[in-house]
């Protein structure tokens, strides 16, 4: 979201910008998304999982780099989401403001939506089936994955490129969902913030960061049930649990509760709250370097 008002956006600037902050949020975050995935698996004894439990477990286990099994293919995904992410969310923002360059809520959460539709598409499903998998994969007494390019050869091979692309309705929910109210919670956080300062005065970094980190706590826990049914859509043993995403999501509610779709809430909350901040506070920064020296 480029701070240019109503000037054209630059593609390839918002792009840049996107996957640079996407990147450096994923590595940062993933032990958390990590956490977080692993309390969606639950536990087969029945034992009660709790996130410092898993923590140490997995470090018990597998040492640190337990926490970052899966973790290219989130950071590679993580940076391709991100760019198409702010691209198209730019490109709509172009479209929908006003002379002024700035958006009602409603229009902004237009935005977020087509931008978060897109963004799963192109990048989110395929990085987070390979991500879940590979979670999943290294909880075995014995992982099946040697590493991010034989995990994806495995599953293409035994699913089909329809294997990477597991969950994507729910995917597509979820992402939706997830830019619509991030995007709409920042920008109006922002211009709110922006109204008690003097005009043209920029909003310091840790501004940005608070509000980012803000619009993270907001769409943390209206959009979790999506994050719940794509994780348990994703599993290695999906294709015969489910039969879809809405079969997915009323077994949980059945055999486990409602309260079971907001499971893995406090990592995630952690996670979002920390992305929020860096994303924006990053492509806030980038942008305006990117849009000067490119043509």
């Amino acid at each position: 979201m480029s701070p240019k008002g109503k000037e054209k956006e630059k593609p390839i600037a918002s792009l840049m910008a996107g996957a640079t902050a996407g990147g450096i949020e994923a590595f940062i975050t993933y032990p958390l998304e990590s956490l977080k995935t692993q309390l969606q698996f639950g536990a087969p004894s029945g034992k009660k999982l709790t996130p410092y439990g898993i923590l140490k477990d997995t470090i018990q286990q597998r040492g640190i780099g337990g926490l970052y099994a899966g973790v290219g293919a989130v950071v590679i995904g993580n940076a391709v989401k991100a760019g198409v992410r702010f691209t198209t969310y730019d490109h709509f923002k172009s479209i929908l403001s006003d002379d002024q360059g700035k958006l009602t809520a409603p229009r902004s959460m237009l935005a977020g939506l087509g931008a978060g539709m897109m963004e799963a598409i192109i990048a989110v499903t395929p990085s987070e089936t390979i991500k879940t998998k590979m979670i999943e994969d290294s909880k075995r007494a014995q992982p099946r994955f040697n590493g991010m390019v034989d995990g994806v050869r495995q599953i293409v091979r035994e699913e089909g490129w329809r294997g990477v692309y597991r969950g994507v309705g729910p995917v597509m929910m979820r992402q939706g969902a997830n830019s619509a109210v991030r995007f709409s919670s920042y920008s109006t956080l922002k211009q709110l913030a922006q109204g008690s300062m003097a005009p043209g005065t920029e909003l310091p970094g840790w501004m940005t960061f608070g509000i980012g980190s803000c619009a993270g706590v907001i769409t943390v826990y209206t959009t979790m049930p999506f994050d719940v049914v794509k994780t348990r859509m994703q599993s290695l043993e999906a294709k015969k649990e489910y039969k879809n995403a809405f079969h997915c999501a009323s077994r949980i509610i059945k055999e486990e509760g409602v309260s079971k779709l907001w499971k893995g809430t406090t990592p995630r909350l952690g996670r979002l709250v920390l992305s929020g901040g860096i994303v924006f506070s990053v492509y806030e920064k980038v942008y305006p370097v990117a849009a000067s020296v490119l043509p």
